[in-house]
């Protein structure tokens, strides 16, 4: 998995969506937002992160189409 500054990315293990901030071999960089706004910053090793599949704008469009045709 090839990440780069800016990627979102999530724990394995589940969680909130991690912007990647740096990258260092295997020492991932991550900011977030906590549930009170407040920026945290942690660096990760890769092996515990998956890129984190975000819903688009097409996404969203395509739910309300199937919930009005059901």
């Amino acid at each position: 998995m090839e990440l780069k500054a800016g990627d979102v990315v999530m724990l394995k293990s589940g969680g909130v969506p991690l912007t990647v901030a740096d990258v260092d071999g295997n020492d991932i960089e991550c900011v977030w937002l906590g549930e009170e706004g407040d920026l945290f910053r942690e660096t990760l090793p890769r092996a515990v992160l998956e890129v984190a599949l975000l819903a688009t704008d097409d996404d969203e469009d395509e739910e309300d189409e199937d919930e009005k045709a059901a």
